[in-house]
């Protein structure tokens, strides 16, 4: 069983450390200065989502993080009409600190996000790890949610995408469907024991033995339960990273 797992972890060369990206969700920019410094060289990439975007001084952040080393996972989830997506981005990558932009996955929304990305790697939304099966079938779609994500990230992929943001549970098809062709990023990574909003998640070592080249993380480090800091959370994280990549 552990052969089959260990088969399953990503060969992309990025370095163990960077594979963490720090969801970044905070109501003020001062706040997101604040947890930057102290989790110091525990995090080296954050994501920063729509909260800090309204918050202002969303682009003088990016700057701030570029200044001090830092990678940044513009998390803005482009939805509207394709001239407006295209702008859009073209707008994002005018900002060089910028590393992934996530866009929603409609066919021609992707394809203009794609035009315009240059060093920007776009990430298509398949499926928010905030909706299960029966959201789904709420919403009137006629196949189960690994349909769905394999069929939409497929797409993603022949329209020109760098990769998709994905649940963990779906990785592992993501992986043996499509290889090693785009770049799996997971959201929703949470302790065993689950009691948030977040439906479809899965831990550190489940999501990097299906696939996930990084992960994402907000609450289990922000929220730190049963670490003494935010920073202590994060360095247990990144210590299971580096064994897992060291030891595969």
């Amino acid at each position: 069983m552990s052969e089959i797992k260990t088969r399953s972890l990503s060969s992309k060369a990025i370095p163990a450390h960077e594979r963490l990206i720090f969801a970044l969700d905070v109501p003020s920019v001062d706040e997101a200065k604040h947890m930057v410094e102290s989790l110091g060289d525990s995090v080296n990439f954050y994501k920063l989502g729509l909260e800090l975007f309204m918050a202002g001084g969303y682009f003088e952040l990016i700057e701030w993080l570029n200044q001090r080393g830092k990678k940044v996972f513009a998390d803005l989830k482009f939805y509207d009409v394709p001239q407006t997506v295209e702008s859009a981005v073209r707008q994002l990558a005018q900002h060089e600190g910028v590393t992934f932009a996530t866009v929603h996955a409609a066919d021609s929304l992707l394809t203009a996000a794609c035009r315009a990305k240059r060093h920007l790697n776009i990430l298509a939304v398949t499926v928010l790890t905030s909706l299960d099966q029966g959201d789904l079938d709420d919403l009137g779609f006629q196949a189960d949610v690994k349909q769905i994500v394999l069929s939409r990230a497929r797409r993603a992929l022949q329209l020109g995408c760098d990769g998709v943001v994905s649940s963990g549970l779906e990785a592992s098809d993501l992986r043996q469907q499509l290889g090693e062709q785009l770049l799996i990023v997971t959201p929703g990574i949470r302790p065993i024991q689950n009691t948030d909003d977040q439906k479809r998640t899965v831990n550190v070592e489940q999501a990097f033995h299906n696939g996930a080249d990084y992960i994402v993380v907000g609450r289990p480090i922000k929220d730190h339960h049963g670490f003494n800091t935010p920073r202590d959370a994060a360095v247990s994280i990144q210590q299971h990273i580096t064994t897992l990549f060291h030891t595969s």
